[in-house]
């Protein structure tokens, strides 16, 4: 248990001296009408994540390389375009090429049958980006990674999936976020920035992946279904609006419940935390472990989140036209 103290140390003090480089370098989140914040925030501080996946390579050794190098390269391509904006060409041959890598690690990169690795490859960063799109308020970045987690580190218990140190040390990681992040709105001292959110999307999914690898299973993914609800639906809300999906927006449920409905964030990303534990809990120690109550469970929890996603959006949603009518 040492150990993980001193990584927590570690990790603590490595994001005050990133403050200090971020403030001295301006490295900052100025507001917009697009913003879910009213003031300027540092802007980065979930290079965290980065900085823990290397901190526990060097501790407990270079054991998966190839995701180490991947996490790297995405995570540094989008700590750039946090501070100076890249085209998306850019950002997406980044992210392409490190889905590759971990797959590489995971060992299932067979170009025999490439088409459904080029399929895996798109699902890969198409959920990195969603979970990318839900970082929009304090708070509910870590706390929602915390929600996915500490399942993992449940079923992972005896390390027969993942190297058990590496689920630690990254919920260590989202803790000392979490310190800095986790406040009501306009008291964060940092946000996560798209090196934080695509980051902990990257290792989240890598930690997945070698569950779903195991046992045959991708029921597993249930891990990310109310981030994986709210990002669909909204993408799929914004393609009927006929809008550029890669403009900034505030159409995603939580944005409208911590914007127009005016409720805290801390208790929007309390809501989607515990909504997310519970179902992954439920999953893991309700569920009989059989394919066929897996899909049941996940289908039936999918229909239940997309309609209360649809009721919601149908109740508030006029609230955010009229937010864009009086901007204009």
């Amino acid at each position: 248990m040492i150990i993980y103290f001193i990584i927590f140390i570690l990790l603590f003090v490595a994001e005050l001296l990133y403050f200090r480089i971020a403030d001295k370098c301006n490295i900052i989140d100025k507001p917009n009408e697009r913003s879910s914040h009213s003031t300027i925030v540092l802007r980065g501080g979930g290079i965290i994540f980065l900085i823990c996946i290397w901190i526990w390579s060097v501790v407990f050794g270079f054991q998966y390389p190839w995701f180490l190098a991947g996490l790297t390269l995405v995570a540094g391509v989008s700590f750039v375009d946090d501070i100076y904006s890249l085209p998306d060409s850019v950002r997406l041959v980044a992210q392409f090429a490190a889905a590759a890598m971990a797959f590489y690690q995971l060992g299932i990169l067979h170009w025999s049958m490439w088409w459904i690795i080029l399929l895996a490859l798109i699902v890969y960063v198409g959920a990195t980006n969603v979970i990318n799109f839900m970082d929009g308020i304090n708070g509910i970045t870590t706390g929602y990674s915390l929600a996915v987690l500490v399942p993992l580190a449940l079923v992972n218990m005896d390390g027969v999936f993942v190297e058990q140190s590496l689920i630690i040390s990254t919920i260590l990681s989202s803790l000392v976020f979490c310190i800095f992040n986790f406040c009501p709105k306009g008291k964060a001292k940092c946000f996560a920035g798209d090196v934080g959110s695509i980051g902990i999307a990257f290792i989240i999914l890598f930690l997945l992946g070698n569950v779903m690898i195991k046992t045959t299973d991708i029921t597993w993914l249930i891990f990310l279904l109310v981030y994986g609800v709210d990002g669909c639906l909204t993408i799929v809300h914004r393609i009927m609006l006929y809008e550029n999906l890669g403009e900034a927006h505030r159409k995603h449920a939580y944005q409208i419940m911590a914007n127009e409905l005016k409720v805290g964030h801390v208790k929007v990303a309390l809501l989607y935390t515990v909504m997310q534990l519970v179902i992954s809990l439920g999953f893991i120690y309700l569920c009989p472990n059989t394919m066929f109550a897996h899909w049941m469970y996940l289908i039936g929890t999918l229909v239940v989140l997309a309609i209360s996603y649809i009721l919601f959006m149908k109740k508030y949603y006029h609230l955010h036209e009229e937010y864009l009518t009086s901007l204009k």
